[in-house]
């Protein structure tokens, strides 16, 4: 998709401190962290948002993070996957993207 940032990341239009990649997955820094580790997994073929993703996609970006979290002994603490879904989930770019989120104690949700 042209106007699609992240599209444009996976094409190398925009630079992006990349974490991770394989063939279908692409992972970088988010550049408004929102805790000390804050990583953004992509699947490189667009996707509005999770529902249009089919199970086998969803598959290799979580394998991905499976991947990446198991060489990263600073994750071993403890970790945060988020995906938003949609404007009033508070998604703010429309490619597919899962936030991982670490390094420190995060809030609980109140469960």
């Amino acid at each position: 998709m042209s106007d699609c940032l992240f599209c444009s990341i996976v094409e190398g239009k925009i630079p992006c401190e990349k974490v991770f990649e394989n063939e279908n997955v692409l992972a970088f820094k988010d550049i408004y962290p929102q805790a000390k580790i804050h990583i953004l997994f992509i699947h490189k073929n667009h996707s509005t948002d999770i529902t249009q993703m089919d199970l086998n996609s969803i598959g290799e970006v979580f394998s991905a993070i499976k991947e990446y979290v198991d060489k990263n002994p600073k994750l071993t603490k403890g970790f945060r996957i988020v995906n938003n879904c949609g404007q009033e989930g508070a998604q703010t770019v429309f490619h597919t993207h899962f936030h991982l989120l670490a390094g420190e104690q995060l809030k609980s949700f109140g469960a």
